[in-house]
């Protein structure tokens, strides 16, 4: 635990927001984590079973998913669509019956096509808004409950920097961060004096497969490992917004309080914050041949509805 956790800690349970908020150690805690197979959800998982954790992971990728927790003592690895709260209700459910509970909740899921907004196919834009905003949540609504009959709960939703700062090249991608992260803060507010917890992690660029084929030499970058701690931190500070690296949050929010439009676009220019629009394909390869397959996994059912409406019309 950090020193200015526990002091962060120490205050505000006496005279701020974590008044009545119970502890959550991770020692012993059941945490699940969605898109745990890779990157960030890969890292958080392994971190908090160093720290005692019961870790269940959710992923798509069940066979990569698999192999991942494997590697990780104890934990347990199943299918899961974010997009579908059948899928939810079966892992929340499993959960529930095997240990009762859910302490912590780790939205990670999330996909990041990018490059020119109008030249974005329909059914990558379903796959964003379903995933990175539906499947937020979706995972909030499914296990909210059992935290809030239990009067205990922590709920990590993964936003992005991209949620407060709009960058060229990531429309949708902004769009569905900034939904993320104002769902984070509605339900934290909502569900204040409960005894559960909601906080939103913005990382800028991680270096993992979802910013491949990138250039991030102009961009502060942090590693998934990094991105992991600052999830465990939350356990302590319950903050509700925490960047990563952690100045980035209060550097952006100084720059909107006192730099003039005019001059942050000069320097947005400058180091060149259009990188989203120059993307490596051959670097960016196997990701976009994943979000390819998986966005035709995810028009597939409303297009099968689409086709069953048009035929009930049409009788």
């Amino acid at each position: 635990m950090d020193v200015l956790g526990s002091v962060n800690r120490a205050i505000t349970s006496r005279i701020g927001y974590l008044r009545g908020v119970p502890e959550i150690a991770p020692d012993g805690a059941v945490v699940l984590i969605t898109g745990g197979a890779r990157g960030i959800g890969a890292e958080t998982a392994k971190l908090f079973a160093s720290r005692g954790a019961r870790v269940w992971i959710g992923d798509l990728d069940e066979d990569v998913a698999t192999a991942t927790a494997a590697k990780i003592p104890d934990a347990v690895a199943r299918h899961l669509d974010v997009t579908d709260r059948a899928s939810w209700r079966s892992i929340v459910d499993e959960i529930l019956a095997e240990h009762g509970r859910i302490d912590v909740l780790v939205n990670n899921a999330g996909v990041m096509p990018v490059g020119p907004f109008v030249a974005e196919p329909e059914a990558v834009t379903d796959l964003m808004i379903d995933v990175n905003i539906r499947g937020v949540l979706n995972g909030m609504h499914l296990v909210l409950p059992s935290m809030l009959q239990a009067g205990r709960g922590h709920v990590v939703n993964v936003s992005s920097m991209a949620g407060i700062l709009p960058l060229p090249g990531m429309v949708t991608y902004n769009t569905t961060k900034f939904a993320a992260l104002g769902a984070s803060l509605a339900a934290r507010r909502e569900y204040d004096g409960t005894g559960v917890t909601v906080s939103a992690i913005m990382p800028s660029a991680v270096r993992t497969e979802l910013s491949s084929g990138a250039d991030l030499s102009v961009l502060p970058t942090v590693d998934p490992e990094d991105v992991a701690d600052r999830i465990l931190r939350t356990l302590t500070t319950r903050a509700a917004r925490t960047s990563a690296p952690t100045w980035v949050l209060h550097g952006w929010d100084l720059v909107e309080a006192f730099v003039p439009e005019t001059v942050e676009r000069l320097f947005r220019t400058l180091i060149g914050h259009d990188q989203a629009m120059a993307l490596d394909p051959v670097g960016r390869k196997a990701y976009l041949e994943r979000i390819e397959r998986h966005a035709e996994q995810n028009a597939a059912p409303e297009t099968a509805a689409r086709a069953e409406t048009t035929a009930q019309v049409g009788r």
